[in-house]
């Protein structure tokens, strides 16, 4: 049976320490969201007449209804594209020994090597005679191929870690290999699934040059986007740019809580594989 010593107790100091430094901005950042304008304050000292009238005029005047339907969309939707193609193209790279296979894997991962700027203007110039500039489709595109080499490497990685005896045994049963894939493969893949997930989401919901690149004249707008013009715009009401911030910010978290046990879950697991 363990026994509390004082190195746990150590430890457990450190922790609150490290939970106090990084709850301390977010203590501030709701502190300020619900404070009067008229209460100029110490940022440290808690609100005693907490109001939500701050919330209400960011969201009607940052325009972020339309900027979190469009986040939403590009988000979801990359993910997905990305989560399907990677997995796909990791599967015959991890399981086939040709020397293509070892080439192929090679030549996506200059993706992770080479910074997307090197073709930002021939990217652009694609998406305009395609008819996408201002739409979310140009980000959902361009988000795809971007981090489809990270990914891929993601997948790969733990593919090459799993048995492949429970696939042999699928063939045997007279499975073709995509359906040994959706069947076998696919429910072994959510603790690294849940990883490519958790990173893609964040990497594509903060981004903000792309959108600003690519809805640039446009009605459309991301998150950071319209964060960006509603700080500009209200640089003096500190009050409406942290309610802004909350609003933005509500999504993700709302998804980590309904996810949370997957999450720890998928990074645990992948950390094991």
């Amino acid at each position: 049976m363990n026994r509390y010593r004082w190195r746990t107790f150590g430890l457990e100091l450190v922790m609150v320490a490290v939970a106090a430094v990084i709850g301390f901005p977010v203590y501030v950042l709701v502190n300020l969201a619900v404070r009067a304008p008229s209460d100029t304050s110490s940022p440290i000292r808690p609100t005693t007449s907490p109001t939500f009238e701050n919330f209400t005029q960011a969201w009607e005047q940052g325009a972020l209804g339309g900027a979190l339907v469009n986040s939403t969309l590009v988000t979801v939707g990359s993910v997905f594209v990305v989560l399907v193609v990677s997995s796909l193209a990791a599967y015959p790279l991890a399981r086939v020994t040709a020397r293509w296979s070892r080439g192929m894997f090679l030549l996506i991962m200059l993706g992770l090597i080479l910074p997307f700027q090197l073709a930002a203007l021939p990217l652009y110039q694609t998406m305009r005679d395609l008819g996408l500039l201002g739409t979310p489709y140009a980000l959902i595109l361009f988000y795809s191929g971007l981090q489809v080499p990270f990914t891929t490497f993601l997948y790969t990685g733990f593919l090459r870690a799993l048995p492949r005896d429970f696939e042999d045994a699928a063939l045997i049963d007279g499975c073709t290999p995509l359906q040994a894939f959706r069947y076998v493969v696919v429910p072994m893949l959510k603790p690294v699934t849940v990883t490519a997930l958790v990173l893609n989401t964040v990497a594509v919901w903060n981004d903000f040059f792309t959108p600003l690149l690519y809805l640039s004249g446009s009605a459309q707008q991301t998150v950071p986007v319209a964060l960006a013009g509603f700080v500009g715009q209200y640089v003096s009401e500190w009050n409406l740019i942290f309610a802004a911030l909350v609003i933005s910010i509500i999504p993700v978290l709302a998804v980590y809580f309904a996810l949370q046990r997957s999450i720890i879950n998928g990074f645990a697991g992948g950390l094991r594989g």
